[in-house]
């Protein structure tokens, strides 16, 4: 388990010295982890913005706003839920967006104006939801919302509209074609049925996590129509391609399985000389702890994001933060953003285990801070 602790640090850059900075860095650990999960709660940053800052050094959340919205490398797009993709993904969700024309939630009401939309669009450039004058509520996802927003989600879904920007969560939305290479757009989905693209999916999403045994899994979340038989064949498939690799780790009865190109970073891990002393606060939706029996099973530790459990059912707290120090989860971490004095209060710590709380890892703690107050102010 100590090795396989290792490996995940070391995939995940979350071991000694940082391997991505500034906005390369950004766009190097996207093209490795795939997808990076979105979420627009902001207590003490968004979701990918607190993924990022553990592993990018000096990380600030313009170098991702211009990625996204003025270099047009970054993408917002659907993989495991809301994420941020690299803009050269595009193809590969042509699937999604041809089923979205077939299939989406009030889509006569939709179809009948989205023509004039894109038209009004065309003529005066970026709008958001409050812009288009179609008050009535329609069906749509959690609850109704009116036909401004569906009209423009759905297009949005189509591939004819893309985020062009954002003030705060509000999404601003324009033609794809103004923001994307034309070449980009026509480009056929390299996968040409349901087998090829799960398998492109399952294979990115291993590499996402590290490494994955073949159950169902919160990882496989966003891979449409993916059943236990296909996801069986799939993995049997990659394993006789040599694609990926098959392990066992000791007290784990089930086998894992890791990408093959990841082979340097599994050797390393196999190195005990190899030492760190990094402490990092980890996202709730962090890549690393997307499979939560995973994360209890190798590194003993059971989380759950408290944010949707009533007050009176929390163990801990609203928007808690797992502390990584080395490999090991030592801590839980409450923040919350103080904009008074541009910095996080510590609402709460709670310790895994009292060897931890140390003058050693109390100072680490405030520098990590420190450095989380750069990133997020």
């Amino acid at each position: 388990k100590k090795q396989a602790k290792k490996f995940m640090m070391l995939k995940h850059d979350l071991h000694g010295k940082y391997k991505f900075a500034d906005k390369k860095g950004i766009l190097d650990f996207t093209k490795q982890a795939g997808c990076i999960q979105y979420d627009p709660i902001d207590v003490c940053g968004k979701n990918h913005e607190l993924v990022l800052q553990s592993r990018i050094a000096n990380f600030n959340k313009k170098m991702l706003y211009e990625l996204l919205y003025e270099d047009r490398l970054l993408m917002d797009w659907f993989d495991k839920n809301m994420s941020i993709c690299m803009i050269y993904d595009w193809p590969y969700f042509n699937h999604h967006r041809e089923n979205s024309k077939k299939t989406s939630r009030s889509k006569s009401l939709v179809d009948n104006e989205s023509e004039n939309v894109l038209a009004f669009i065309e003529k005066i450039g970026p709008v958001c939801s409050s812009d288009l004058d179609y008050k009535d509520k329609v069906d749509w996802g959690w609850a109704p919302t009116s036909l401004s927003r569906a009209i423009l989600d759905t297009l949005y879904c189509r591939g004819d509209l893309i985020i062009s920007h954002k003030k705060n969560t509000r999404k601003f939305y324009d033609l794809s074609t103004k923001y994307i290479d034309e070449k980009l757009i026509d480009a056929d989905n390299p996968n040409q049925n349901q087998y090829e693209i799960h398998k492109w999916h399952v294979l990115r999403r291993i590499g996402s996590v590290g490494m994955l045994h073949n159950n169902a899994s919160y990882a496989f979340i966003g891979i449409d129509k993916l059943k236990t038989k296909e996801r069986n064949i799939i993995f049997e498939n990659l394993l006789n391609e040599g694609l990926i690799k098959k392990i066992y780790i000791d007290g784990i009865n089930i086998p894992f399985y890791y990408k093959t190109s990841d082979i340097k970073i599994m050797e390393q891990a196999l190195d005990d000389s190899i030492k760190s002393d990094r402490l990092e606060f980890i996202a709730p939706l962090d890549n690393l702890i997307w499979d939560r029996k995973i994360i209890k099973e190798i590194f003993n530790f059971s989380y759950k994001w408290e944010i949707y459990t009533p007050i009176k059912d929390r163990q801990y707290g609203y928007y808690v933060l797992p502390i990584l120090y080395d490999d090991t989860f030592i801590a839980r971490i409450e923040l919350k953003r103080n904009k008074n004095h541009n910095n996080f209060d510590i609402i709460n710590i709670w310790w895994e285990k009292e060897e931890f709380d140390t003058k050693h890892i109390n100072i680490k703690i405030i520098n990590r801070l420190n450095l989380f107050c750069e990133s997020m102010f």
